[in-house]
Parts: C-alpha cells; structure tokens; sequence
C-alpha cells in the first residue's frame, strides 16, 4: 500500500492510500482532515469541503494537478505540501528547500566510493563529498579498529568504572555518577540539550561535508563508537539524509557541540533533516523514506559523535579550496587589466623575483609572464606602446607578485595545516587507546589551531580583492587609465561602473572587518570548566565570507578590464588573454550603454566559481592553464644566478612590449 508524507501548515503527515487510482485532491483532503483532527479547533475550519488548497512537491516545488491520480503523479513515500489559500507564510517558516539547493535539481546518487581509514582523507577529497560525488566506505583496517576501541568500552561499562562520560555527567557534573540503567538515556540527553544552535542552516553540500569529516575522525578507532553505529551513520550519509545544523553557536573548544549535536539529533530520527527526495521533513520520516532506522546510542556514542572541531575543519577545508582557486585566477585577471592599462612586464623578470625568494611571489610573476610575453604570445595593444614615455607602473600592477603571493602563501600554509593537523586526526574530548585498554582524558577537540589557521587565511585572501579594487579604480578613472570615463560612452547620460566599482569598495571595506580575528577572542563556557575557547567556527565562517567578496570584486574586475578592451579595437592582447575575454562575452556581452548591471556581475562571478562536470578546473582557469603549463614546460627551470647583465638582456628580452621602466634607478 503506497504511503504519502504530507506537510500541512508546519505538520508532517504520513497519509496511507489503499488505492493508486486516488487522486491528488483525494490526497490534499485526507491530508487535510488528519490535520484537523489532531487540532483543538479543527484548525479554524467548520469542514474538508471548504478548505481551499493547491498541492506541489517538496522536491523542486512543482505544482501537481488536482485531477491527476497519485499512481500516476507520485512515487511511493514521495513528499508533497498542501498549501492553503490565504495562508501568509511565516517569515520562520522552514522552506521546503535550503537555500542553493537549485544545484541538487541535478542530483544523482553517486556510484563511486571512497574508502576512509581516517588518516588519508584530503580537502579536495572532502569538498567532493561535499559535491555528493562519492558514497563511503570503511576500510577492514578501520573497522578493526573501531571494534577494538569498543571493547574498552564494553568493559568499562560491564565493570562499572567511573569515567568522565561514560558514566558521569558531562562538565560541571563530571563528578555525578550515573547508574548503568540509565546510560543510554545519558547519551540522548547529551544530544538533545547540546542542540541549542541557532540562524540559518548549513547548506546541503556543508552539511554533508560535515557528516563525511566526523565519519572520517570515527574511523579512526579512538572514539569509542560501536562498528553497528558508525555503519548507520555511513548509510546516512550514502543516502544523502542531512540533519538540520544552525551554523551558530559553536566556540570552539570541547568541539563544535552544538552543530554536532544536531547532526546527532538528526541521526537519531529527532529535528529535522533534509534530503534530495524529500526536501525538509521531520528526521524521522526522511529517515524511513530512505529504509532506515534511527540510531539507538549506547553508552559513549553521544559523546563520540559531537565532540570535534568537524565544523570548523569542513568549513576550512571548504574555504581553502576556494581561496586557491580564486588566487589563481587572481593572477589571469590581473594580466588583463595591466594590458588594458598598457603596463609593462618588466617588473615580472625572473631574475628580480630569484632575489627575493618568496616560492608564491615567483610563481604568480611566472604566470603573468606566461600569459604577457611577447615571445610567446604578440600583443597588438603591447605593441601600440613599445616607446611610450611612461616612467613605471603603479604598485597594484608592479608589485602583483609581491601583494597577490600573499594569498598563494595563506593558502599552502592552511592546506597543509590541514592535512598534517586536522582532517585525519579525532578530537574526542575522551580518547580510547585500546592497545593499553584504557581512556584518558585530553584536549585535541580544541579548535585554536585551525582557529589561528583560518584567520591567517582570511587576511591573505583578502589582499587580492583590496588589490583588485584599486585596480577598478584606474580602469574607471580616465585621468589614470586613458579610456572613457567609467568604461562607457556617452558618459554623464551613461553611467557604467561607476556603481560597479563601488560595490568592490563596499566589499572590501567590510573584508576589513571581517579579518580582524576571531581566535584572539575567548569567554569562558560551562562554569569555567572551559575557560578558554578557540572561537573557530566564526573564524572558519567569516573566511568563508572574505573568500566570497574576494570572488565578488575579481568578478567585476574581470568585467571591467573586458571592457576596457572594447576600447581598444581593433587592437588585439595575447592569445590566452584573448581566450578568456572571449569566455566572458560567452556569458555577458559589451557595455554598450547602461542596463541592468547585477546579472553581468553574478555570471562573472559563476566564471570563477563554477566547473565543468567534466574538470577539475574553474572556467577562467580552465581557458588559461593550458598557456600557463606550456610556458612552464618550455621555461624551467628558469632560474639562474644573478649576473651583472642580468637586468639587460634578459630583463629587454621580457619588456619587448614596453620601454618605461625609467625609475628603477631610484628604487630600493
């Protein structure tokens, strides 16, 4: 017998139908009187016949015709919404979709697995998972590992020993002894009063992000979970069922318990939860739609599951990916602008970078080389002004490797923070060591490193944005770049990026902001038992937001150096520069005279962010690396020793396209 799952002004539903041949009014009516009946007051209304409704699905929203029958319309156990006429939606209500869930209309159930051992795991490992590109499964290493930690603590229940967690209270009540009836009940109540987060929640691709890293931790086989739970959890996880986790309320230190537990909760069928079949619904019925059963904790279990810094690495490694990937192409937006401007390369040369030597400052100096020498690629806007009498370009443009490898820097170092430190290590308040069939109690859930990390990674990110704007800024400032004023003709009745430009201000004002870091903060929590806390999930949220702006003001950059160059047409920049301004007006065409600017903006920014099923590449960087890898090949190794002529001919050879480097003699 087929059964629905009805949401009905904030009621979940479960609505059997003995016939397929029923139709989908049926299914509103029954829906309907079963919400009536569990109402005091009937809901408000005298009768079924005079509520007036219409029914769409949770899934994609889509509107299903009241004649159709639900053999027909549904699947069996689909999710579907009775929405009343009249009704105003709450400004609380809980959509039936999360926000940026438009990318899992295309969902499909992964094929591929990746096996965790909990030692081997990546950031771009994580982030796929988080994509719902792969199913997990553990390895017999891990799994062995897990039943031998278990053990202890069979034991320690089976002997009544008194340990912090297992059979105290948690905290100030560490010294309270629970009796062994009421350890599990111990554990529920943990979850539950621990799932006090509050604002929005994480999005589909975080949360499961999220779930992946604690599997990974469990797999370690210091926690003490049961190899029966930790299996239920993976199910969880491979039928994409994700908990609702407010992404506030974390400080850091004894783990993310609040955003854990509620990824607890979810996981014992209590809150609610999410997943591609059935939109938000009650855990408990998402849970069945997909099979499965709540988990029953055992002693320990709760605590196994919400005490790590999971929150703050997932986000981390989410943001670290990113910022990489904007970095990168930091550098190819950069290069066009600096065409547009007519600047010289000269400042790139390989010699002035092996001085100083910085390994991201030569490599982001080694890319601009890539996409600007004229050897390799003739520039007819390079050439219009071989000898002009320009003295030298300014910082935003000359010191590109110096500023902008700052980022590059950020980024290394909190990947292999990571991955040294935090993906592939348990932060479990109690560590299980089964090898000497004891627990002890340690720190590894405090979150300050990745705190510190994370904070670092916000303020060398967001150099490129505050580079990138002044960059803006000369494109738009006719007395500084020689184009129309604002990048558009008939200026005055037109006013182009003028406002454009100063949403990149905007942006990286409050980018300064947003760098002060989170880790030098700490208040004391839970009766000063945690005195000092590490404030990481902010740190890791509020990167998050700094990557974002950065991505947001090298959209519009991009958008203004592409239009710089419609002024200068016929003249023609170096073929990879050439393959990326065509990429652009694939998405947005030339600013002829003003029209609507935010949409141009946001398929900029999709440019950047964005990936082809196919790659691993984002699209500006995808169009570019190609010119970049074979210039490599062709140039290394490039370095040498520094020779008096070093700055003549190699430095001429590299400025072919420019001669005003008429300063050098007066800089330090």
């Amino acid at each position: 017998m087929p059964r629905y799952t009805v949401h009905v002004r904030g009621e979940w539903l479960a609505v059997p139908c003995l016939s397929s041949t029923n139709t989908i009014e049926w299914l509103g009516k029954e829906a309907v009187r079963r919400y009536m009946k569990n109402k005091p007051d009937n809901g408000g209304f005298a009768s079924v016949e005079e509520v007036k409704f219409y029914i769409r699905r949770c899934k994609g929203l889509g509107l299903l015709d009241l004649d159709d029958t639900v053999g027909d319309a549904l699947e069996d156990n689909e999710f579907v919404e009775v929405v009343i006429e009249g009704d105003i939606m709450s400004p609380d209500f809980i959509p039936s979709q999360p926000e940026g869930v438009h990318l899992y209309s295309k969902y499909r159930e992964p094929e591929q697995y990746i096996s965790l051992d909990g030692n081997s795991l990546t950031t771009e490992d994580l982030v796929n998972l988080g994509k719902g590109l792969y199913k997990i499964k553990l390895t017999p290493e891990a799994e062995a590992k897990v039943n031998k930690s278990r053990e202890v603590i069979e034991r320690i229940v089976k002997e009544q020993t008194v340990v912090y967690g297992i059979t105290t209270g948690f905290g100030k009540f560490a010294r309270t002894v629970i009796p062994n009836s009421n350890l599990r009940e111990l554990q529920v109540n943990l979850v539950r009063s621990h799932s006090a987060g509050v604002g929005k929640p994480l999005t589909p691709e975080r949360t499961r992000m999220l779930l992946a890293l604690r599997i990974n931790v469990l797999a370690k086989g210091y926690s003490g979970i049961s190899l029966e739970t930790l299996k239920q959890v993976i199910e969880v996880f491979n039928a994409s069922c994700l908990p609702y986790i407010p992404e506030k309320g974390t400080v850091g230190a004894s783990g993310d318990l609040a955003p854990l537990s509620h990824l607890a909760l979810g996981l014992i069928g209590e809150g609610k939860m999410w997943s591609p079949k059935s939109g938000w619904a009650d855990a408990k019925y998402v849970l069945e739609a997909h099979g499965l059963k709540p988990i029953t904790l055992k002693p320990k279990e709760g605590l196994a599951l919400i005490n790590g810094t999971q929150m703050i690495t997932s986000l981390g490694c989410e943001a670290v990916e990113r910022a990489g990937a904007i970095a990168k192409q930091a550098d190819i937006i950069a290069a066009l602008t600096l065409e547009v401007l007519k600047g010289t390369t000269r400042a790139f040369d390989t010699d002035i970078h092996a001085v100083r030597p910085h390994r991201g400052q030569a490599e982001v100096a080694f890319r601009f080389r890539s996409l600007l020498d004229s050897d390799h690629h003739p520039s007819e806007i390079a050439e219009s002004h071989r000898f002009c009498d320009r003295v030298q370009d300014a910082y935003t443009m000359r010191c590109c490797p110096q500023g902008e490898s700052a980022g590059f820097h950020a980024c290394r170092f909190c990947r292999d923070f990571l991955l040294r430190c935090h993906v592939g290590l348990n932060f479990s308040l109690k560590m299980v060591f089964a090898d000497r069939e004891e627990t002890i109690s340690g720190g590894n859930f405090h979150g300050e490193y990745p705190a510190k990390a994370l904070d670092y990674l916000a303020i060398g990110v967001h150099e490129l944005a505050a580079i990138s704007e002044r960059r803006i800024e000369r494109l738009c400032n006719p007395s500084l770049s020689e184009l129309p004023a604002f990048l558009v003709t008939e200026g005055g009745l037109n006013s182009g990026f003028m406002i454009a430009h100063c949403t990149a201000a905007a942006l990286v004002s409050e980018n300064k902001a947003l760098c002060h870091p989170s880790s030098v903060d700490s208040l004391s929590t839970s009766a000063a038992t945690e005195d000092h806390v590490s404030m990481g999930g902010w740190a890791a949220r509020k990167a998050l937001r700094v990557i974002e702006h950065v991505e947001q003001v090298l959209a519009i950059e991009l958008l203004a150096a592409c239009q710089g160059i419609e002024f200068l047409r016929p003249l023609r920049t170096t073929t990879p520069l050439e393959k990326v301004y065509d990429l652009v007006r694939s998405v947005v065409r030339p600013w002829i005279k003003d029209r609507f600017m935010a949409p141009d903006i946001e398929a900029a920014h999709r440019l950047l962010v964005e990936q082809k099923a196919s790659a691993d590449f984002w699209l500006v960087w995808e169009v570019a690396q190609p010119y970049i890898e074979k210039y490599r090949r062709e140039h290394i190794p490039e370095s040498r020793p520094i020779s008096p002529t070093a700055f003549s001919l190699g430095s001429l050879r590299m400025n072919a396209d420019c001669n005003h480097d008429h300063g050098h003699q007066n800089e330090l």
